[in-house]
């Protein structure tokens, strides 16, 4: 199932925070054996695709050595490594997951995924 581009507006991701929709986990194993439901749960990483990035890592605002000038505050930030569409592997154990419209959700931090797979014709 694909998200409309209007329910993926609503999202808006903070600081270092990745937005991922987990893939299916396979409900039973190569030889055919069918896993019970906590089995997938007991898994220390996971993979899906990254559906939206946070801006990243805030740093400080410079002040200038004139403070009493006007100025507008200006918050930089230190970008991601992660892309939209990158296939993510992430520690379970730092993930949040929520459901929105019926469809699960996981959000990381950027610190917990170990790999990214980036295919460039990916299409979400």
């Amino acid at each position: 199932m694909k998200l409309q581009s209007k329910n993926i507006d609503k999202f808006i991701v903070i600081g270092d925070k990745v937005l991922i929709r987990p893939q299916d986990a396979s409900e039973k194993t190569t030889s055919g054996l069918y896993l019970p439901p906590g089995v997938s749960e007991k898994e220390k990483v996971q993979s899906g695709y990254v559906i939206k990035a946070g801006p990243g890592y805030p740093i400080p605002i410079q002040t200038d050595d004139e403070p009493w000038k006007d100025s507008e505050d200006q918050i930089n930030y230190i970008p991601l490594q992660i892309t939209e569409g990158d296939l993510a592997i992430f520690l379970r154990k730092d993930a949040y997951e929520i459901n929105f419209e019926n469809e699960k959700f996981i959000i990381v931090p950027q610190s917990s995924i170990l790999l990214v797979v980036r295919e460039n014709d990916f299409d979400l």
